[in-house]
Parts: structure tokens; C-alpha cells; sequence
């Protein structure tokens, strides 16, 4: 079995498990649709190599996942089929529709998207204030924050090893439009009752940020116990890896967090430019202005962007980080067009050979 515990002795019942993990009515018309008879549904809490750890409503399962089956990711709904009820020997059927995803750049040379979470309601964008802070950072998580289709959430840890609190609030708010930013303390308590509106009622929240950031402290907070092991950060303030797996974690009060690994950096993906869009808004407003609808902000005439950093109203460094991200999201997109050219072209090439084949007299 899972080394990921089950609802506790006093949780709830059977019947309302799976609505606790996020499933709703909109689920189980499309669960039936799969058809897939003998399967139960349930949702996906770890994934290691070739196997899942799934929460269904009467069982852990750990599922096989079939060759050549789409890559799962923590966070998926699953319709899983048990060999015995109730037993661990299980096999992955289908994965469900997707209606989020927090999505990244794989590492490898490959251009392949990773999927961090699935069917997530908010992201936690967590920075703690004993680390180096970045405006710049945060401009890239909240990027990828608004791209997965989620509500991103900055969170300021480590309130009481800060003796300047307000200051890095009002920096953070000063990028973040349309995004809550909470400073808070998980080893104080302080501030944590903020999280209340967006966790609870069946959400799904993802943290995400940097090691040593206070994920794991965060998680034991609000699940009541120390479920996640915690380390310090160490003296050069580069956070101790502590989460080495995605992983799903059922809160008393319903809903789920979802805890990722720490990552040092995180590359762009999805190239539609929505996410890039919403975070720098200030940027795009301004761009509107501009005298021409092509305007690169790069000394044209009539550029409202340039004007507004020569008066002083926007930051040089906010044009210079928006730049940076256009660039990457738009090297991403070529980089997949590439790919799926040559994919096609691979496609082809075996359809003409199997058709030159067919055409080919028979030898009898």
C-alpha cells in the first residue's frame, strides 16, 4: 500500500469521500460516459514510475498504468479498474477531462510539456521572506499561475522572521493585479486565517515556490498534524529539498492541497500569451495607447509604454520582464511548431510506406 494515508477514523462517510476530493455532478455524468464497466472512480494522489497511488471512496488503490497511456498527473480524476475489491492490485482505465492544469516545461532538451497538477481551483504562490525576494520571480509564477486556467494566490511566509513586513506586501502588490497577496507566519499562526476563502469547500489548492519556502510547515498547519517532514533552510538561505514528489493531501475541513517540490526555476509554457497578459496588465493597457498597433516598446514613436517609463510611472524592469517571458512563451510556441511539423512529416512517411506496401502484387 501507499505510504499516503486515508480519511482519518473520523471521517467522512464513504458516500461523501469523493465530493470532499472535488467531484461533482458534472463528474459523474462524464465518469458514465467513459463507459467503462467493473471501474470505480477516484482520484490521482502520487504517481511513481509506472504506478499511482489513486483515491477512490472505499479504497487506496495502487493502479498500473498501461503502456503507451496518457501521462497522469497528480490531481486527475481516473476511472480505475481492482482486480479484487478493494485491494491493491489495480490497473488505470481512462483519465478523466482536464479542466486545469499548472503546466511547465519538461527538463530535457525535448519540447514536452509537464503537467505539475491537474484540476486545481487555486495556486499558492509561495516566497518566503527569510529568502532572497524577486519581483521577477513571481512575475514568471504568476504567469504560469493564470495560464493553468486556476486563481493564483501570493503567499508571503515567514512573517516572523521579517522585521519589514508591509514593505515586500506593498512590492508584491505592485505586480499583482487581480491576485490576493497574504502575509503570513504557518510556525506563528499568524495570518493563516486569511486562507479561509480559498481553501475549504471542496477546492483543490497547489502550492508552489522555492525550497524552504514553508510548503511542507504550511501543509502540517492546516491538515492538524505533521503529515510532511520539514527541514531548515540553510545558512547561505537556499531552501533544504524536502518534498521529492507530488502529492495530494486531503484537508479535514474538505478539499485538497496538492504539495510539489521545489523548483529553482521554472520555464514557460503555453504560448497563447493569456497568462502574460493578466500578470503584466499594467503593460497592456499602457500598450493600447500606443500609436502603432505593432508597437514593440522599443523607442517607435508615440510608444505609451516608453512614455510611461520616462515619466516614471512604470518600472523599467517591469517592461524588461514582460520582454523576457514574451520571449520565452513565443521560442515555446516555435519550438512546438517545430515539433509537431515533424511529427506530421514522420506520419506521412509511414502511411506512403504502408500504402506502397499494399499496392505491392502479391507474391503467391
Amino acid at each position: 500500500m501507499s505510504d499516503i494515508s486515508w480519511w482519518p477514523e473520523d471521517g467522512p462517510p464513504e458516500s461523501e469521500r469523493l465530493q470532499q476530493l472535488g467531484w461533482d455532478q458534472a463528474r459523474n455524468v462524464e465518469f458514465a460516459q467513459l463507459g467503462e464497466p467493473g471501474s470505480v472512480p477516484g482520484r490521482i494522489a502520487r504517481v511513481d514510475r509506472g504506478i499511482c497511488t489513486v483515491f477512490a471512496a472505499q479504497a487506496v488503490h495502487r493502479a498500473v498504468v498501461p503502456p503507451r497511456f496518457e501521462t497522469p498527473a497528480v490531481g486527475d480524476w481516473a476511472a480505475v479498474a481492482a482486480a479484487v475489491p478493494g485491494g491493491d492490485d489495480a490497473v488505470l482505465r481512462a483519465l478523466m477531462e482536464r479542466r486545469t492544469a499548472f503546466t511547465r516545461q519538461a527538463s530535457g532538451e525535448e519540447t514536452i510539456g509537464q503537467v505539475v497538477a491537474a484540476n486545481i481551483d487555486v495556486v499558492f504562490l509561495v516566497n518566503s521572506l527569510d529568502q532572497r525576494f524577486s519581483l521577477r520571480r513571481l512575475e514568471r509564477y504568476l504567469t504560469l499561475g493564470w495560464q493553468s486556467g486556476a486563481q493564483p494566490v501570493i503567499l508571503l511566509t515567514k512573517t516572523d522572521l521579517c522585521e519589514d513586513t508591509e514593505r515586500f506586501v506593498l512590492e508584491a502588490e505592485s505586480i499583482a493585479f487581480g491576485t490576493d497577496v497574504l502575509a503570513i507566519s504557518a510556525a506563528t499562526g499568524d495570518g493563516l486565517e486569511a486562507l479561509d476563502a480559498h481553501i475549504g469547500g471542496n477546492r483543490t489548492v497547489a502550492l508552489l515556490g522555492l525550497s524552504g519556502a514553508g510548503k511542507s510547515t504550511l501543509i502540517n498547519r492546516l491538515v492538524g498534524e505533521e503529515r510532511l517532514r520539514t527541514q531548515d533552510v540553510r545558512p547561505d538561505g537556499r531552501g533544504r529539498h524536502t518534498t521529492s514528489h507530488r502529492e495530494l493531501i486531503p484537508l479535514p475541513s474538505g478539499g485538497v492541497l496538492i504539495d510539489t517540490p521545489g523548483m529553482r526555476s521554472v520555464s514557460m509554457w503555453d504560448g497563447d500569451g493569456d497568462g502574460l497578459e493578466q500578470t503584466f496588465a499594467d503593460v497592456h493597457e499602457l500598450a493600447a495607447g500606443c500609436r502603432f498597433s505593432d508597437c514593440k516598446h522599443e523607442g517607435e514613436p508615440g510608444c505609451a509604454v516608453i512614455a510611461a517609463i520616462t515619466a516614471g510611472t512604470l518600472a523599467p524592469d517591469r517592461l524588461e520582464s514582460y520582454n523576457k517571458l514574451l520571449r520565452e512563451l513565443r521560442f515555446q510556441e516555435l519550438k512546438q511548431d517545430k515539433r509537431a511539423r515533424s511529427e506530421q512529416r514522420q506520419q506521412w512517411k509511414t502511411l506512403s510506406k504502408q500504402m506502397r506496401n499494399a499496392s505491392r502484387p502479391s507474391q503467391d
